[in-house]
């Protein structure tokens, strides 16, 4: 049997009819407003200090890399939550271990594209993940097409939830961290860089996952369950995060999971030599408290939150087709989980 080559993303299918309509997303940074949601706010005492940092057109990697300069610590020993768009509005927080010294105050820090709006100390440093999630606000411009059918995605993604596809981000430019992956695990190329292999593997591990997603709703399984599904704590079915060990699904899920993981043999037998355990991940997102807007008839404002590791554009590919500027060029690593 021929290897399969990934050289570009297949067109996973959506859970409703397409709209036929069409926006510009992220016109300008405000467009696009992300605030973190943490699992716990700084105690006041300990030996990291918190910061609470509001970013404008820059990635996160470039402002843990600017305090640690301001801080006079190694990068290493900054830390944050989760990564967020480079051409947005965020908020976020990020920790800096300092345990001995004068505290340096970090919020008289200039620079064009942050600022720290308040430090306080805490006990532990923030890692990937340590989130509940994240609060988005929306603007879409220059919306062409039928409102109804806006409205009526609108409504359907609000009262059903979105295929919790991984995003575009996680994949890289035009899906070449997947290829790369490939060749990584069939053994024709060798990453020494272990950010660089950690990438190439979560790639890996978020197309497959995308790929049972897909094979359901191609199968006419949205919202349904499956005999055998493992469900999440809310009851709903989950997918697999592939790595060592046998699914935990039985009957049709598990036959569906493995007819995928043979189809995709080269990634999925590389996961489970490569360390990975089997990991299970909702297969719906729920946009929670969602609501919107139409301040002009060529214009549509969402606002919604979403559990840590489950992206906005998933929510957005279900309502309409959005395009972006030019300048977006460059695609990070997409939120922890």
């Amino acid at each position: 049997m021929t290897d399969i080559q990934y050289t570009t993303l297949p067109p996973w299918p959506s859970a409703y009819p397409a709209s036929g309509a069409s926006a510009t997303l992220k016109l300008v940074n405000e467009d696009f407003v992300v605030t973190e949601l943490p699992l716990q706010l700084p105690s006041g005492e300990g030996e990291h200090i918190w910061l609470d940092v509001e970013k404008n057109g820059a990635n996160t990697a470039f402002v843990a890399q600017q305090l640690a300069e301001a801080a006079g610590v190694q990068e290493r020993d900054v830390g944050y939550a989760g990564l967020k768009d480079r051409y947005a509005i965020t908020r976020q927080w990020f920790s800096i271990y300092l345990p001995k010294g004068e505290t340096p105050d970090l919020t008289q820090l200039q620079h064009p594209e942050f600022k720290v709006l308040s430090q306080s100390r805490h006990v532990k440093k923030l890692r990937p993940g340590d989130l509940q999630g994240n609060r988005f606000r929306i603007v879409l411009r220059d919306v062409a097409g039928d409102r109804n059918a806006i409205e009526a995605n609108l409504q359907a993604v609000a009262s059903q939830g979105v295929p919790n596809y991984f995003g575009a981000q996680r994949f890289g430019h035009d899906g070449g961290n997947v290829e790369q992956g490939r060749a990584m695990l069939a053994r024709e190329i060798r990453v020494r860089n272990p950010k660089k292999k950690g990438i190439y593997l979560s790639a890996v591990r978020s197309f497959v996952f995308n790929e049972v997603l897909a094979l359901r709703i191609q199968q006419g399984l949205w919202g349904q369950t499956l005999p055998g599904d493992v469900m999440d704590d809310s009851g709903r079915p989950t997918g697999p995060l592939w790595g060592r060990g046998r699914v935990t699904t039985t009957d049709q899920a598990q036959a569906l999971e493995n007819g995928v993981a043979e189809r995709h043999a080269t990634l999925c037998n590389g996961m489970e030599h490569a360390g990975l355990d089997q990991e299970r991940r909702p297969l719906v997102a729920r946009p929670a408290d969602m609501s919107w807007e139409w301040p002009q008839a060529d214009q549509l404002v969402l606002t919604f939150s979403l559990l840590a590791g489950h992206y906005a554009t998933s929510v957005l590919n279900e309502i309409l087709r959005t395009t972006e500027p030019e300048r977006r060029t460059e695609y990070e690593v997409a939120a922890a989980e």
